[in-house]
């Protein structure tokens, strides 16, 4: 028989929500649809089913269902946002890029092929607890700051970040304020309610729907929407930022998986927040560090080191037991020293030693009997 090892890396993708399945194999069997087809029922289907997961979407975030862009993902939106302002800093002279040094590759390689056309990007340093003060952003805006980008919740070690005094921040800069939402999109729900950035991105498989669906969020000020601009060209889809054919059984899944966010979102909390006690205090015994201000923490995740444990070797030795992360899922084919612990100014040996555990519905308890005793093995 086959092991299975309990997963607990939903910081890199969640399980499918059965219910989500169910939604999305009705329209992959059903007849053909192509939401762009006005002519007859089966497109204007198509287009209805669209519309209602965008709506679906913006009511989980407070915004409204014509802000909400559908992207394959948070990095496509990313990735959006930032080459999308361009034309617009090249025309108004911004050409200044504040992010955090812990962001996503996929906010930090964009903004590095910026550097190469000529823009200046510049990088805030995180305390050790692992979040940015709120004033290093003040202290490091300019009258040509184009964009800001501070992800909510840090995919690493699940520290939130003071986006919403951050975005107050910036508003009176006239800089446009983006955070990449993908671990607190129907997570942290009040919070992004009320958050005050100008663009958002999202992704479906974050809260156990599809993988290769998400959003952005471009909301508006006043009546002025922020000036992006399309990277793809050929249809007009998307209020003609992101062309091309709905996905409607992911848009359908995206849609879906948001409105059971909005529902059930304290419930897994309070069963998140359970597990997460119960793991630290079976770990007590064994020398361990939390990584990241626990008061900022995320009740779903644990970045965790191990003195004199190599996370490389802990999670070979784990694997046929737990499923655990020793980094980013975007920077694991080439597995290195985890930036956002650099940033915090981590020992190096407790960056070696680092492993993620995350998790969600589901996952009542940790077997951490085969975690300890590896660790004392291996140490």
């Amino acid at each position: 028989m086959a092991v299975t090892p309990k997963y607990l890396d939903y910081n890199a993708t969640t399980p499918l929500d059965t219910r989500v399945l169910a939604a999305m194999n009705d329209w992959y069997a059903g007849p053909p649809t192509n939401a762009g087809s006005r002519t007859h029922v089966y497109g204007r289907r198509g287009r209805e089913a669209v519309e209602k997961a965008r709506t679906q979407v913006a009511d989980l975030i407070g915004a409204a269902p014509d802000e909400v862009v559908f992207t394959s993902g948070a990095t496509e939106s990313d990735n959006l946002v930032v080459f999308g302002l361009i034309a617009f800093g090249q025309r108004s002279g911004r050409r200044h890029i504040l992010a955090t040094a812990i962001e996503h590759k996929a906010i930090l390689e964009p903004l590095a092929q910026l550097a190469r056309r000529g823009f200046e990007i510049e990088l805030a340093p995180v305390t050790a607890a692992g979040y940015v003060e709120p004033d290093s952003i003040r202290q490091r805006l300019r009258p040509n700051t184009l964009l800001v980008s501070v992800m909510h919740a840090n995919n690493e070690t699940g520290v939130l970040q003071p986006v919403r005094e951050i975005a107050e921040i910036v508003q009176e800069s006239g800089a446009f304020f983006h955070t990449d939402a993908a671990q607190t999109f129907g997570k942290e729900v009040d919070c992004l309610r009320h958050l005050g950035c100008d663009l958002l991105s999202i992704s479906g498989h974050k809260i156990y729907g599809p993988q290769g669906i998400g959003a952005v969020v471009v909301r508006r000020r006043g009546i002025k929407r922020s000036p992006l601009e399309p990277l793809m060209f050929g249809g007009g889809q998307e209020r003609g930022l992101r062309p091309g054919t709905h996905p409607v059984p992911l848009i359908v899944g995206l849609g879906l998986a948001a409105e059971l966010a909005g529902q059930e979102h304290a419930e897994r909390r309070v069963a998140a927040a359970r597990v997460r006690a119960q793991l630290i205090a079976d770990l007590q015994g064994t020398e361990f560090r939390i990584n990241g201000d626990e008061s900022r923490c995320q009740p779903h995740v644990l970045n965790v080191s191990f003195p004199g444990v190599d996370s490389e070797a802990l999670v070979m030795a784990l694997q046929d037991e737990l499923a655990v992360s020793n980094g980013a899922a975007c920077t694991s084919q080439r597995y290195g020293s985890s930036h956002v612990l650099e940033a915090m100014g981590l020992a190096p040996e407790i960056i070696a030693s680092a492993v993620r555990l995350s998790w969600g519905p589901g996952v009542t308890e940790i077997p951490t009997a085969a975690l300890r005793d590896t660790v004392l093995r291996l140490r």
